[in-house]
């Protein structure tokens, strides 16, 4: 089928959608770290990582968070509405590891006092940086109101997936969301978008502290492939088949 490409990010590619204001979101093998510094395969990452945002983004629809989701198409496609990205990188931190560890020096695992939420701009020429409310509200990228709301359903958030993680025996350490402006009539909501998976996420097992997410990708730990599926196990959406590949559509020249 040929589709026609809208955008092709670092682990996703965007196409045309079947209906006005729907877009096709697939989901591809490549592993990024470090601002795409580092690139490789993870054989099976984007099955499973359809397969974990589909059952977390509509877990969270059932709570009430609204997000752009729409269905799951097949093993590497998802359905979803199309939105206007909000430039930002809403990063939640629970526990200290990565970035905080090394800017303000607290040993990795440090549980922190509260939950804290960090703002990045989202650009990968500038290397995604830290911005504070100030920035967000000067430049236009989202109003006083927006943030408002987003940081509303970002703590609504990290309180029901830190539950269902811990219920599967997993830490919610921290993870990055991206929210869009639906427009619908023209009235405009705040959704959530983009997708929640261990490439988002920073996911320990409670009793080992044995990381189960992309940090195995960007430390050079190994068994990658088996950390995504154990995490896909363990919410019990592992697919039937073992993550069987999918070729893209065809792109429209």
């Amino acid at each position: 089928m040929r589709r026609k490409k809208i955008y092709e990010g670092k682990a996703k590619v965007l196409f045309e959608g079947p209906e006005p204001g729907t877009l096709v979101q697939y989901f591809k093998d490549d592993a990024t770290a470090f601002n795409n510094q580092k690139h490789g395969l993870i054989a099976g990452k984007g099955v499973l990582n359809n397969r974990i945002s589909e059952y977390l983004m509509q877990k969270l629809e059932e709570i009430g968070i609204p997000t752009h989701f729409v269905r799951r198409l097949n093993m590497r496609e998802q359905l979803i509405r199309e939105v206007e990205i909000i430039p930002l990188e809403v990063i939640v931190r629970n526990v200290a590891a990565g970035s905080i560890s090394k800017r303000l020096g607290i040993e990795e695992g440090t549980i922190l006092p509260r939950a804290i939420v960090e703002y990045c701009l989202k650009d990968d020429a500038l290397g995604d940086p830290m911005v504070t409310e100030e920035h967000i509200a000067a430049f236009g990228w989202a109003s006083p109101q927006d943030l408002d709301e987003i940081l509303q359903l970002t703590l609504r958030i990290n309180d029901f997936l830190n539950g269902l993680f811990l219920g599967i025996g997993l830490k919610l350490v921290d993870f990055k969301l991206e929210f869009g402006r639906l427009w619908e009539d023209d009235q405009m909501r705040i959704v959530l978008a983009d997708e929640i998976s261990p490439d988002s996420c920073r996911l320990w097992d409670v009793a080992t502290s044995e990381k189960m997410d992309k940090d195995r990708f960007r430390r050079d730990l190994g068994n990658v492939e088996e950390a995504y599926q154990e995490v896909a196990r363990r919410l019990g959406v592992l697919p039937e088949a073992g993550p069987v590949d999918i070729k893209p559509p065809r792109v429209m020249q």
